[in-house]
């Protein structure tokens, strides 16, 4: 199982590919913690030795990118408290962890 969690933006281009490849996925809609932006994570079952071929599908359709956002105010802090500049940081890309099944059934 190929765990991706990705940015929207690269959503559409990866399940595209994934499919053109033969892979099956399931999509879930995520927010990522610190920017709170959407991502979506991708459920991927293969076997173990098509997981080089998934990762290497996302690493070519899922590319880090700078970007200038504005941060948004962490809960429970007063407005005073908190300026918010706007920043250059690191997006995109994807996160993959890759995880052995012990079982699979489809119904």
């Amino acid at each position: 199982m190929v765990i991706a969690v990705v940015q929207d933006k690269d959503s559409a281009r990866l399940s595209q590919k994934l499919v053109q490849n033969g892979y099956r996925a399931t999509k879930l809609a995520s927010t990522g913690g610190f920017l709170r932006a959407g991502n979506t994570t991708f459920l991927i079952g293969t076997d173990d030795e098509r997981v080089p071929d998934v990762i290497q599908i996302i690493e070519q359709n899922c590319q880090s990118r700078n970007q200038m956002v504005t941060p948004v105010s962490p809960l429970g802090s007063g407005v005073d408290s908190f300026l918010s500049y706007p920043l250059e940081v690191q997006v995109g890309g994807a996160a993959v962890f890759v995880m052995d099944v012990e079982q699979f059934h489809s119904f």
